[in-house]
């Protein structure tokens, strides 16, 4: 688990993903939370990490999590890795956050959370992220979060995107200063 000033970043696990598939309540009673409207962007995603999860009951580590308010015990997002490392040593973030609790630094809180976390890893040399190709709050986010668009691209999915990244240097250097 990533805990951070306001929130606690707890992995989705194969137990959590099969109380969601039968209900948010199911899902709230297993967690002792509340939940907030609006706080799973992307449903579609969930098969995606129950699949993994079966083939790898240990990919939760760098998979998605659950983002818990501590003030309030509600789970009001989600986000996290979008896989392990790859051969260079890079992961890459993603992150959202239910309407009602958007402008309240809580997705840039959870951002900091998770490249902190990879930056314990030895193996990880850089954090990217996407966004939309367009200036937005997640752009504004990741750029406190010292990150530089390194490259615009077309995804499949998501259509142009910008590439987002820090290195271990960077970070090192930033947190230094």
């Amino acid at each position: 688990m990533i805990e951070t000033e306001r929130l606690k970043l707890i992995p989705c696990d194969l137990a959590s993903v099969n109380a969601l598939e039968e209900s948010e309540q199911a899902l709230a009673s297993l967690l002792n939370i509340k939940i907030a409207d609006g706080w799973l962007h992307f449903p579609e995603s969930i098969g995606y990490i129950k699949k993994t999860l079966e083939n790898d009951p240990e990919s939760w580590r760098w998979g998605m999590s659950f983002f818990i308010h501590k003030g309030d015990n509600t789970l009001v997002g989600t986000g996290g890795f979008k896989g392990a490392p790859d051969a260079e040593g890079m992961v890459e973030i993603g992150y959202s956050v239910a309407p009602g609790y958007q402008r309240q630094g809580l997705a840039g809180e959870a951002a900091r959370g998770m490249t902190d976390y990879s930056f314990t890893f030895p193996n990880i040399q850089m954090v990217d992220a996407h966004t939309l190709a367009e200036w937005n709050p997640s752009t504004r986010i990741l750029q406190k979060l010292g990150m530089t668009r390194i490259a615009e691209k077309n995804d499949p999915e998501d259509g142009d995107i910008w590439q987002w990244r820090i290195t271990r240097e960077e970070y090192q250097k930033a947190m230094s200063g």
